[in-house]
């Protein structure tokens, strides 16, 4: 489950992580709280804001992955995580003093998803140069348990220490978490890095991994189901806050709680991906259908103790979804059209958020529950359709069809043991 931490850059990258995360996820539930409470509660408040850290993504993360193709990602890695960090400083430094206003928020808002709309396909395609084409499914899967475990751990910090000082030491105390990852980066042995050859600089290189993605049916199908799934089913950072202060009444602990809890099964989701040594197309449909039902059998629980316990198997099912969806694109491109390939992948993943964010934020100032419930019929609707057409192209064999050819892998198994 843990091969890849063998190799020495990939544990100091997973270490300066985990340290980070942590802090990410603590600003976020603190960043939504003081969105809140600068609104009055105001739903369409809390979707602009998502609007405007997830708008970045449709500009700059297709050119993020082209200079992660051109440049050396570590080096790029180092400018932007301090980039990072240095926006939390001032969204904390702002709130302590008292002279934080809407707008100040909206502003870091805008530039963190900048920042973050180049970092992350960068990020994504420099794992491989870590540990290799053998561990990169691995890989994948451990950032995925150390972002789901900081998942559970930071919005669980965050709502203690909102109630109890405040959000701005919240955003301080993420300032300060960018200096492990930072050090992690800095510290790596360059020699032990498994780099492709930058890409020269020409003219069209981002329509050409355009045109890569489109001259790829498996590709195209991937890209498709997460971009609906990501943005109509997988807006908890918004819904769940919706959920705990609107519909039940709770305050900053309840909403923290009930991200724990679709942490710890998100959590569990990638480890149980870790042990899979190669993506399958089947097993991510499959798991795009079960998230989309269970999200919406989760916004009809009639209390929040029920719905965070529906969190559980939600966060399972979206974490297989979405670990089996980057490994199955990272593993299926050229080296060098992989970051133009991940920054089309993070296009997809995130930049719908900016039409998802603000249309959530309108259902949830109707019906608290509408979001949850409307997400997950969505998920569920086009992952079906997806299924049938796949099916029908004999891209996915039918369960009859599976059902023969185990049966003929089992006689033919059977058959050598008899002559054996």
């Amino acid at each position: 489950m843990f091969g890849s931490l063998r190799i020495y850059n990939y544990r100091l990258y997973a270490s300066g992580q985990i340290i980070s995360l942590v802090g990410v996820w603590m600003q976020r539930v603190a960043q939504d709280w003081l969105v809140l409470d600068l609104s009055d509660g105001s739903p369409v408040a809390l979707g602009f804001a998502a609007a405007l850290q997830f708008l970045p993504v449709l500009l700059l993360s297709m050119w993020g992955g082209v200079l992660a193709d051109r440049m050396d990602k570590r080096k790029l890695l180092l400018w932007l995580e301090s980039a990072l960090g240095v926006c939390a400083l001032a969204l904390g430094l702002l709130d302590v003093t008292g002279v934080v206003e809407l707008w100040h928020v909206y502003l870091l808002c805008l530039l963190l998803g900048a920042f973050s709309a180049v970092e992350t396909p960068v990020r994504q395609s420099f794992v491989v140069e870590m540990v290799g084409r053998d561990q990169l499914t691995n890989a994948v899967a451990i950032n995925s348990m150390m972002f789901n475990s900081a998942r559970i751990v930071g919005p669980a910090i965050a709502g203690v220490t909102i109630v109890a000082i405040g959000t701005g030491w919240v955003f301080l105390a993420n300032a300060i978490s960018f200096v492990g990852v930072v050090g992690g980066i800095w510290l790596m042995r360059t020699s032990q890095l498994l780099r492709s050859d930058p890409v020269p600089r020409e003219k069209g290189q981002l329509l050409s991994g355009l045109r890569y993605v489109r001259s790829r049916p498996d590709l195209v199908t991937v890209m498709l189901l997460v971009f609906f799934i990501a943005t109509f089913g997988m807006n908890f950072y918004m819904t769940l806050a919706i959920m705990a202060r609107n519909v039940f009444g709770g305050d900053a602990d309840a909403y923290g709680l009930l991200s724990t809890l679709i942490a710890v099964g998100t959590l569990a989701g990638a480890a149980w991906a870790a042990r899979r040594k190669t993506p399958k197309l089947s097993v991510f449909i499959g798991a795009g259908v079960v998230f989309g039902l269970l999200e919406i059998v989760s916004g009809v629980m009639p209390t929040m103790l029920l719905t965070g316990l529906m969190m559980i198997p939600v966060g399972v099912a979206m974490m297989t979804f979405t670990t089996t969806a980057n490994a199955t694109v990272q593993l299926a491109v050229e080296p060098e059209m992989r970051g133009r390939v991940m920054g089309i992948y993070m296009l997809v993943f995130l930049g719908g958020n900016p039409v998802g964010g603000p249309l959530m934020g309108w259902l949830g100032e109707i019906n608290g529950r509408a979001p949850i419930i409307i997400g997950g019929a969505v998920s569920t609707v086009v992952t079906l359709t997806a299924w049938v057409v796949l099916t029908r192209r004999g891209v996915i064999a039918k369960p009859r069809l599976r059902r023969q050819q185990r049966d003929a892998v089992v006689e033919s198994e059977e058959t050598v043991d008899a002559a054996a």
